[in-house]
């Protein structure tokens, strides 16, 4: 059975995209088969992300009718497939949002997994986003902007008949002027299922166009999102930390004892 999965949050750069890529590749290490959809046709990133955003077909020209759906389908070195989004200004033209549905429809029985990176925002490129999948995984940041447009997103899924798997807190700090788990699960009225620490490793692995994961595996972050994917398959998660962190840590104990 394939999982439709939407990543969306709706204000711009609370980590969709991080979230996106880095998942596609922590579920394929599990041995699931995903494909990864870059559906923000506006401003796409997911390409960036992952070193593919010079690809010669795109999920532009397969909803302009203008190549099949297979030949934009792409196999990344991490292991997952890829469906890019176009950044030439010009490939927006003729471009029918509505038809993401279809895309996704195709490709239902091909992976065990499809996620849907959106567009920030909750315009016709998020909305279509969210018709064309299942399941949604609502991300945020812990500030009250954030919250407050991803709960205006998680009224739409709803309205729309979609399962919220749960919200995901990305870039924590725990500093005093963020909003509590406890308020943002208050407000948006469903589960948090990850916490995602602040972690300047990211923005490194971005610009090395790597997931975190893969860039630095033992990075607070990186743990996190390997966490995540275990939860949502149902795996149970330890983290086996490398053989000089497990001296210090034992140094530590024997010290202290």
């Amino acid at each position: 059975m394939t999982r439709k999965i939407a990543i969306i949050g709706g204000k711009g750069g609370v980590g969709k995209t991080m979230l996106t890529s880095n998942l596609a590749y922590a579920l394929t290490e599990l041995g699931e088969d995903v494909i990864a959809i870059d559906a923000n046709m506006t401003t796409p990133n997911l390409g960036m992300h992952v070193g593919m955003h010079l690809a010669s077909k795109t999920l532009h020209d397969v909803l302009k009718g203008e190549t099949k759906l297979e030949r934009a389908l792409y196999h990344h070195p991490f292991g997952f497939k890829f469906i890019p989004a176009s950044i030439s200004v010009n490939a927006l033209t003729g471009v029918d949002a509505g038809k993401l549905s279809n895309v996704t429809f195709n490709l239902t029985g091909k992976a065990d997994y499809i996620l849907v990176d959106c567009a920030a925002g909750l315009g016709r490129e998020a909305i279509s986003a969210i018709d064309a999948v299942d399941e949604i995984l609502l991300i945020t940041n812990p500030d009250l902007p954030s919250v407050a447009d991803a709960l205006k997103t998680a009224s739409i899924a709803k309205r729309m008949r979609k399962s919220i798997i749960g919200v995901v807190v990305n870039r924590r700090k725990r500093e005093e002027h963020e909003l509590s788990l406890k308020g943002i699960k208050d407000i948006l009225e469903l589960p948090i299922i990850s916490q995602i620490p602040e972690d300047k490793l990211v923005s490194e692995s971005i610009a090395a166009k790597q997931p975190i994961i893969e860039y630095a595996p033992d990075s607070d972050a990186a743990i996190e999102i390997n966490r995540l994917a275990h939860k949502m398959t149902g795996r149970k998660f330890r983290h086996k930390k490398p053989v000089n962190m497990r001296i210090l840590d034992w140094l530590v104990g024997w010290m202290s004892g």
